[in-house]
């Protein structure tokens, strides 16, 4: 049997505002998904560990405080260089269409903004995974 998708739901830096994404954690669980949620104020160096020791194929970060061209670069790289090259870095929150283009480019996934419905992120989610990762 098929072990389920195992997603890592991050808050990253001082935002203290995480109802977005326990209400993203919660819709990924209902899709069938295992959800392990940091809780807030993580570092980049705690999420990427959080999820080498998890074995997760996705991250999801919510980011609400503009630091979203600084948080996604860091965790990228710290998934290049622990060799996590086919882990879907994923997230949402109140980002700049300019610059959800920009990570996109970099390397993040699709980025959501508030308001995309649950079963969307859900689906983009369980489509990248079985398409980018063997388990």
């Amino acid at each position: 049997m098929k072990r389920p998708i195992r997603v890592l739901v991050a808050k990253v830096g001082l935002d203290g505002h995480d109802r977005g994404a326990k209400v993203i954690a919660t819709a990924l669980r209902d899709a069938g998904m295992e959800v392990i949620y940091t809780g807030l104020r993580q570092t980049p160096e705690m999420v990427v560990a959080a999820a080498l020791q998890e074995d997760v194929d996705a991250i999801g970060i919510s980011i609400l405080s503009g630091a979203q061209m600084t948080v996604f670069p860091k965790v990228l790289e710290l998934l290049k260089e622990n060799g996590m090259n086919d882990v879907l870095l994923t997230g949402g929150g109140i980002i700049p269409e300019d610059e959800m283009k920009q990570l996109n480019e970099m390397g993040v996934g699709k980025l959501f903004a508030p308001g995309t419905p649950t079963s969307e992120i859900a689906e983009y989610i369980s489509v990248w995974v079985k398409e980018n990762r063997s388990f």
